[in-house]
Order: structure tokens, then sequence, then C-alpha cells
């Protein structure tokens, strides 16, 4: 691919996408294919400053100029060429939170990350007044909060956006959001795909009521949707990212897009009735509606697609990390007798050992609460592995809880979907460690959720990649081209991933632990409140 390829990028044809996730800052460079062609990765930590989770602005700034410099070094030595011109470029990051800038364009106070649960009273005030789940780490949250909290700086407010949407302003000079990412500041109406008018109103009635001059629609960003022009780099803006002043100002750029909107975007999963789940540490379920939900749950958040579709995404804080602990404990099992072990190996033979297992796990009952878990409502968590006398203890009934268990919020909160509210579902894309054994976190993922299953062997290339294909889309669809369209025929066509279907005697095994689930949550509160 060598010549192909240097010559995309010395013309100018490649496309670059960085997304600012928690933990890493990753740009990914891709081709004329939408192949990653070259990428560059910056680590950088949160920080708890005055009981509040932040990044300074300082970190912002270089750790970008850091990850596109990895990303022309990495260029430079496979291709051996600069990065001069671009054809698009696309900035994402984790969702919500809180930046306001007053009207020299100085922050006002600290950004305030998705992670921060100190605006309860405002995430419940909200709710009640819109009808509509208002999160406490959606930005409007955040706003509202600091209002109840009468903080001085909220009247001096002049722009107040998003991680994502910082960064684009700053290199463009455009104002602006993704509808995705705009889902998380506050809620969007499907049919103009901009913020809810109503609700806009009835916020605005409390703004002036505690006494301040603006409104919110002066100080939100306007709001886009995938593929709409959204800015190029400016002089100054190229200047910020490339400190080498090698990369050319004038690159178009797309509207900046939410980490879950890159997600869907990098799973093909943006269709209505698809729907996508991260399996890792967390564990969340987005899923495409065709139409809203008939009213407020508190277990579910409504975002969009970067096109602006209702998604209802079900979030839980626990999955993968109590099933790695008793993986861990084999380890140490093994090695004192001597066996040496190979990690891959022993996650593969335990997971197809689940495999083995009955199809309700013999009556076994775990949790896998490491921290709290707000679908169930609770706080604080206690993994927990109970049974009774006549249950069958075996490998493969032990194995195959703590895989349902990994799930077990996720189907309490996809239930209220699939069951209360008669949502259509045709298949759900699989991605993340949980699905990283062959067939095994698939099967049980189709068991719980009672529709397909695909995995994919892209899914690995993450936001970084999903925000590149939107920039993409952007300066190469065709006219009246869908980014469903775009998505199928020029991204991944040919590339659906291995399917599997639900096994009939599985769904109603994972029906049966979930009924079993629910009845001893009791017993998971009494280890909250007694095990100290």
């Amino acid at each position: 691919m060598g010549f192909d390829t240097k010559s995309v990028i010395e013309n100018g044809k490649a496309v670059l996408g960085i997304e600012f996730g928690s933990t890493r800052i990753k740009a990914v460079l891709i081709g004329e294919n939408n192949e990653p062609i070259a990428s560059g990765a910056h680590d950088w930590e949160n920080r708890l400053e005055n009981n509040i989770w932040t990044y300074t602005l300082e970190d912002i700034w270089t750790g970008l100029q850091d990850s596109y410099k990895k990303m022309t070094e990495d260029v430079k030595e496979k291709y051996g060429v600069e990065v001069k011109k671009l054809a698009a470029l696309g900035f994402s990051a984790m969702m919500h939170g809180y930046m306001a800038f007053n009207e020299s364009d100085e922050l006002l106070v600290p950004f305030r990350t998705w992670r921060n649960t100190m605006t309860q009273q405002a995430s419940d005030e909200l709710t009640e007044l819109f009808q509509f789940n208002i999160p406490q780490r959606w930005s409007i949250a955040h706003l509202y909060q600091a209002m109840l909290n009468k903080e001085e700086h909220v009247s001096k407010i002049k722009f107040q956006t998003t991680l994502a949407g910082y960064i684009h302003w700053k290199l463009t000079g455009k104002k602006v959001l993704g509808v995705g990412e705009a889902s998380g500041m506050f809620p969007i109406d499907m049919n103009t795909k901009t913020y809810n008018a109503t609700m806009v109103e009835k916020f605005n009635e409390k703004v002036a009521e505690k006494g301040y001059s603006w409104k919110l629609e002066e100080i939100f960003p306007e709001v886009l949707s995938a593929g709409d022009a959204a800015g190029v780099l400016t002089e100054e803006g190229a200047k910020l990212l490339d400190t080498t002043g090698t990369l050319e100002a004038g690159v178009p750029v797309c509207p900046p897009e939410g980490d879950a909107g890159t997600g869907m975007t990098a799973t093909n999963s943006i269709a209505k009735r698809t729907g996508n789940v991260s399996a890792g540490t967390s564990v969340f379920a987005m899923v495409v509606l065709e139409k809203e939900l008939s009213k407020v749950y508190k277990e579910i958040d409504m975002v969009t697609t970067p096109t602006g579709s209702p998604v209802a995404m079900v979030h839980c804080n626990n999955c993968t990390s109590d099933l790695n602990a008793w993986v861990g404990l084999f380890k140490e099992f093994a090695e004192a007798f001597g066996i040496e072990v190979d990690m891959n190996k022993l996650f593969g033979t335990l997971y197809n050992k689940a495999l083995e297992g009955e199809k309700d796990c013999g009556g076994l009952l775990a949790y896998n609460y490491f921290s709290g878990e707000h679908i169930t409502g609770f706080e604080a968590g206690r993994p927990l592995f109970a049974r009774t006398p006549d249950s069958k203890l075996s490998l493969a009934n032990f194995m195959r809880v703590h895989l349902y268990t990994a799930l077990g919020a996720l189907k309490t909160g996809l239930d209220i979907l699939l069951k209360e509210e008669n949502v259509k579902l045709d298949k759900i894309l699989g991605h993340g460690g949980l699905f990283k054994t062959k067939g095994v976190g698939q099967k049980i993922m189709a068991g719980a959720v009672g529709v397909p299953v695909s995995v994919m062997e892209t899914a690995g290339e993450g936001g970084a990649w999903g925000i590149a294909l939107l920039a993409s889309y952007m300066v190469n669809k065709a006219e009246n081209e869908t980014l469903d369209d775009y998505l199928n025929s020029k991204v991944f066509a040919g590339n659906a991933g291995s399917e599997m279907e639900p096994d009939a005697e599985d769904v109603k095994g994972f029906d049966a632990f979930i009924e079993r689930y629910k009845k001893g949550l009791p017993i998971e509160r009494a280890a909250v409140e007694n095990l100290q």
C-alpha cells in the first residue's frame, strides 16, 4: 500500500479524526478507502481539584498537540512524507460536562467533566420540569446547579460548550456542535434536530426568575447534523494543532461530536432498529429508536445519532471487573500447581466452559457490583456470590453465572425498552473485552437480549476512527447520500462481521436468571450495609 498511500497524503487527500477519551487522546489518519493509515496517541489523566474532576486547559492543548505530532511521526516513519494538507478534519470528545466562558472568551471556572456527581438537585428538578430524564452529567444540569448554588460566575456567561465544542471553536472560530454531542447538553427535538424549543422556553423562565439577563439560545452552540459544513481550520487554529507550522490552514472541519456518536459510527450502528453494546470495565447499550419513548425512565438516557435520530442509552457501571477477578483466582490456583498460565488461553478455556453450564446457571446467583449501579438503585456495591444448598455448583455453572451477571444490570435496563416500550431491534453489534473470546460473550449477549449479535473485526478502531469517518462523509458524500448509506457502501461494504442468532433455550435461561437476580437484590443491599 506504500506508494498509493504516500501520494494520498502528499496530495492532501487524507482525513484526520482526533478523539479525547477519558484516558487517552487519539489521532487517526484515514486514506481514500476510509481505512486507518497512521495514528498517534497521548495518555492523560483527569485530576480531582477542590473536589471537582477536571482537566486543565494546558492538559487539553499539550495533549492535542502531542497526539497530532505522534501521528505525523508515524506518517514520516511509514511513508517518508510530511502532512501539509488534509481533505477534512474532525474532533470528538467525551460528552457532557461544563465549560463556560465570559465575553473575553476566558474560562470562568475550571472545566467540570462528566464524572462529577454534584448536580443531583438540578437533575431532579429539570427532569420534573421537562418530563424528560436529565442525568447529572449533562451540561444543562451543571448550568442549572450553578444557578441553584448562586455561583457568581453565572451572570457573566457568554458561551457554554463541551470539550469537543471548545476545541472546534478554538480551531475554526465557530461555536457549533454536532447533534449527537448537543443531545448530551440539552434535549433535542427529533423533528427540528435542534434543542427542544418548549424546554428551552421553560428553562428561560427559570433563568429570568433568578435574575439573569442571558437566554439559553444566546449562550449555547448552534446545532449541526452529520455532513453539514462546520467551518475551516483557521491560520491560528493550524498553529495550535501543528506547532511546527507545517499544516496548512483552510481544512474543512466537520461538526464536533461526542464519543457516543463516534462509537455508533465506528460500529456502523446508526440505522433505526440497530444498536451497539460496548462491554468492558463498564457496559453500555445504545439503541436507535423509530419513535420517542412513551414516558420518562430514570434508567434510560435519551441522546441522538450524529444525524439526529433518537437513541436510548442504558449505561451500567459494572461489567467485567468481577469476572476478571475470578479468572485471576484460577490463575493463582494453576500456578500453585506449577502450571504456567497463558492469560488468553485461560480466559478462552473458562469462557468456553461457561457454554457447558445449565441455561439458568443451575440456581447460582452473583452480583458484579464493584461500585454502585443506578439501574438497580445502588449507590455503592459489593461483589457477591450466593447459592442454595441444592443449587448445582460446577465450574461451568460458576463461569456462566459470572458472565450472566456481567450483563445483569444492562438486561434490566434493556427489558424496559424491549418489553415495556416494545422497541423493535433487528440486530446488535458487540465490541469490547467481553467479546474477545470468540463466540462466548456473543452467545450470552444474544441470549440476554433475544436478538442477533454481530462482532466485527474493525470494532477496535474506536471513536477517533469514527470522527474521521464523519469528516470523510462531509467532504466525500454523493448528493443526497445519507450517513447510513455512506457507511454501508463506502466503509463497511462486505464486512458485516460474524452474526449469531439467539438460542431460544439461552433466552429462557437468562430470563429465569434475571428473576432470581431481581429477587436477590435485598441480599446485595444487606452486603452493602453490613460488609464494611
